[in-house]
């Protein structure tokens, strides 16, 4: 199916020529995405994924249109949604960058999700830990930028391993997050997840988890993630805006249960996309 895609403010054809060799999205990765679920007709944590959206678009030094607002952005993604018959359940993709100036550029894609994103996982992740290039921590550290190196190479080494997903180390040598989610992990009932200053992405289901458990009595602290720290954990569990969690089987010769990870999934993840 060649399907659409929106194009600054037009839907076009999806295999259209966009850039040319000057584009600085191209270049430099010099942008933002956004990876949002579409459940239902619903879009989940809208006003998260703009916020963090808007953030990195400031901290990037764009001009930000009038029209870009959450009205704007709900709206063109379900006007694509409508026009590539994917109105119920997507996975939509939304990236901002300059073009061959200061100019800003919007592309919206969406794709079919698959059906394993619509329940907890029964089979647990198996994951390692990726040691040959580390994040730095800084002022882009949390952004969910076009440049997304340091993933991208741990997902190839995850796949080129038979693993679910690789964690990404930080400068430090302390574990921030994975290749596409963020990391929690549970000792003796006590909730741990790493501060965003340790260089993970500030993942919006994370934002929405911490602050659900923390209203309902859920004991959470933020805290440096070593690997001693997480072989020694009762549970882990990865989380997106895309699945919610994934509880993480094994680490290395760690084994791992899914008891309050599962309980949490139940309590918080699945009445978000229930509509």
């Amino acid at each position: 199916m060649q399907g659409y895609i929106h194009f600054n403010g037009e839907l076009i054809t999806a295999d259209e020529k966009l850039v040319g060799a000057r584009n600085r999205g191209l270049r430099y990765g010099d942008g933002v995405f956004e990876t949002i679920r579409v459940e239902q007709g619903k879009i989940p944590l809208i006003s998260y994924h703009l916020e963090r959206l808007i953030h990195g678009l400031h901290t990037l030094h764009f001009e930000l249109p009038d029209h870009l607002s959450l009205q704007y952005i709900t709206a063109a993604m379900l006007e694509l949604g409508r026009k590539n018959d994917m109105e119920q359940q997507a996975r939509v993709r939304l990236n901002l960058f300059r073009g061959n100036g200061t100019d800003l550029n919007i592309i919206i894609e969406s794709e079919p999700l698959a059906g394993n994103y619509s329940s907890f996982n029964e089979n647990g992740f198996v994951v390692d830990i990726y040691k040959d290039v580390k994040k730095s921590c800084d002022i882009l550290s949390n952004l969910k930028s076009n440049n997304y190196l340091p993933y991208a190479m741990a997902a190839f080494h995850a796949k080129a391993n038979g693993l679910n997903d690789c964690l990404v180390m930080n400068s430090y040598d302390r574990i921030c997050d994975s290749t596409i989610a963020n990391i929690f992990w549970i000792k003796d009932k006590q909730l741990f997840t790493p501060p965003l200053s340790e260089g993970c992405v500030a993942g919006v289901m994370r934002r929405y988890l911490g602050e659900k458990m923390l209203d309902a009595g859920y004991a959470l602290e933020e805290m440096i993630c070593t690997r001693q720290k997480l072989l020694e954990a009762d549970e882990v569990f990865l989380t997106n805006a895309l699945f919610g969690i994934r509880w993480v089987q094994q680490l290395r010769d760690s084994t791992y249960s899914n008891k309050l990870s599962a309980q949490l999934y139940k309590q918080f993840v699945k009445p978000l996309f229930t509509f």
